[in-house]
């Protein structure tokens, strides 16, 4: 098996486990939050809609500057719940191509990602979209479960059973 092989297994299972939350975010709660420091529920949920747009980045650019990114940053405008969907479908699309066709080679390759003069990671290609595409949409991905628990709307089974779903794989 190739690297991109091994990590498409992971990358369908995280796309479809984020889509299925998505399907579950409410409309009209845009500006709901759990905190005052937390993202408003329709921001993080584009977040997580947009977010494999970093890993197609990760996958294509030969390392990327925060400070100075050609790279144009996605809207985190929540409009509608179908348009969250779209955004995911589009850009986990665009994303999984990309991967499909990365070679062990590339994967392999350091990619550096910094902020100006700060360095903040320089790993292989293959870590960085681990730790920043999956690790990164899992993370929001579970937070949007928390706004959904908060908010009394079922959450889905990911990993394992919610309290609202029994589980199993899909």
């Amino acid at each position: 098996m190739t690297i991109a092989e091994i990590l498409l297994q992971d990358y369908d299972t995280e796309i479809s486990n984020t889509r299925r939350t998505l399907e579950r975010v409410p409309e009209g709660k845009n500006d709901w939050k759990c905190h005052d420091k937390s993202m408003p529920f329709g921001k993080l949920a584009m977040h997580c809609a947009t977010l494999p747009m970093f890993g197609y980045y990760i996958l294509e650019d030969d390392g990327m500057d925060m400070a100075t990114s050609k790279r144009p940053h996605m809207p985190l405008e929540f409009t509608t719940r179908d348009n969250a969907l779209k955004q995911l479908d589009e850009t986990s699309a665009k994303c999984r191509a990309a991967l499909a066709a990365a070679s062990d080679e590339r994967l392999s390759a350091p990619w550096k990602f910094s902020y100006g003069d700060q360095l903040i990671s320089n790993n292989p290609r293959s870590l960085s979209f681990r730790q920043m595409c999956f690790d990164h949409l899992i993370h929001h991905t579970a937070q949007l479960g928390v706004y959904l628990r908060l908010n009394d709307i079922p959450v889905p089974s990911l990993y394992g059973p919610s309290a609202d779903e029994q589980w199993s794989p899909k």
